[in-house]
């Protein structure tokens, strides 16, 4: 009799769809149900989206199309959807030949070629599509991406967390210019001052997640003061991987189909509803080494892993959240943050 764990080998692979290897502890009887169920959503959602792109304002801001991707964009129209919606694919028509001309630049430079290769071995070694010895490999085309954008965006050059994210949006686009140009978009437009070198709008971003954790859920407020426990300690690769290698594949991309159309405040609802769903198991550490595990704890698990239902979820468990309140944060903050420096 198969143990409860065990794999059906003969239905799961133990690599991902997207070349990660998945973890000893994978739990498959859990994941094959919840697969059945979720392959069922996503055959009805990619008929819903072949019928909207056939349009030629397919994608256009509308109440449709926010419902749409928030309900997820399907795999095989994701690159082509999240090219539209980010600006990128017309900051790519706009300019032909820029992609290679900066990637051929930048690779004259010692110093940012030398930090882009020091990670590319640190990148998803447990994807087998990144490994040396994978045929392509794409440790080649994640070099070529950072080091073009390194070049591109100056005033950032190359943080390591962004390795990470131009990896996914790779193993997505499976195209160099793609990948750059959504880079782009994500670090010059989404995401505020995240990956600047003093990391300004990442330490802003900590503190407002703090006030709302504060203003929505304020007994998990009081338990990090009380631990001295600062937000950053539990929260920074939330903010700065964009939940890569925190959360699911699957989740993760679902967060980001969202990401790229309303913009970084989906973060904050992510983060508060992870917060929000487990408050009873966070209000039960008693220390600071208690947090940490927990805070580790609710990024796992069946909650995580239902992604279409957790997507709903972030939509309603942390309540109203308004672009208003968000910018109002920041500026407070921000302002403080310049102010300690």
């Amino acid at each position: 009799m198969a143990q409860e764990n065990e794999a059906p080998k003969d239905r799961i692979p133990r690599i991902d769809p997207y070349g990660f290897q998945r973890p000893d502890e994978f739990d498959y009887v859990f994941y094959e149900d919840f697969n059945s169920r979720y392959l069922t959503i996503l055959t009805r959602r990619a008929i819903k989206w072949s019928k909207l792109l056939q349009k030629s304002t397919a994608v256009e801001k509308s109440i449709k199309v926010k419902r749409y991707i928030r309900k997820g964009i399907p795999s095989e129209h994701r690159c082509n959807v999240w090219m539209i919606i980010s600006g990128a694919q017309a900051q790519m028509d706009q300019n032909p030949g820029y992609y290679q001309s900066v990637l051929d630049e930048g690779k004259r430079n010692l110093k940012l070629e030398d930090a882009v290769r020091t990670d590319l071995n640190r990148t998803f070694p447990d994807n087998v599509q990144f490994h040396k010895t994978a045929n392509p490999c794409l440790q080649t085309n994640l070099y070529n991406v950072l080091v073009a954008y390194g070049h591109h965006n100056k005033s950032v050059g190359y943080c390591q967390g962004m390795n990470f994210i131009a990896g996914y949006l790779i193993l997505v686009t499976k195209d160099e210019e793609k990948s750059f140009w959504l880079l782009d978009a994500l670090i010059g437009r989404i995401l505020p001052d995240y990956y600047s070198p003093e990391m300004i709008g990442l330490k802003t971003d900590q503190e407002v997640l703090g006030e709302l954790v504060k203003m929505k859920i304020p007994a998990v407020a009081d338990l990090m003061e009380r631990n001295g426990m600062m937000w950053t300690l539990v929260v920074s690769r939330w903010f700065i991987c964009l939940f890569i290698d925190i959360l699911p594949v699957e989740t993760v991309l679902r967060i980001w189909d969202c990401l790229f159309y309303e913009g970084s405040k989906i973060i904050f609802r992510v983060a508060l509803t992870l917060i929000k769903h487990y408050k009873a198991f966070l209000l039960e550490a008693r220390n600071f080494p208690d947090i940490c595990e927990k805070f580790k704890a609710i990024t796992k698990g069946k909650f995580v892993t239902e992604c279409h239902d957790f997507m709903q979820r972030i939509f309603v468990e942390p309540g109203s959240l308004s672009r208003s309140t968000i910018t109002k944060l920041r500026e407070k903050h921000k302002s403080t943050l310049l102010t300690q420096e």
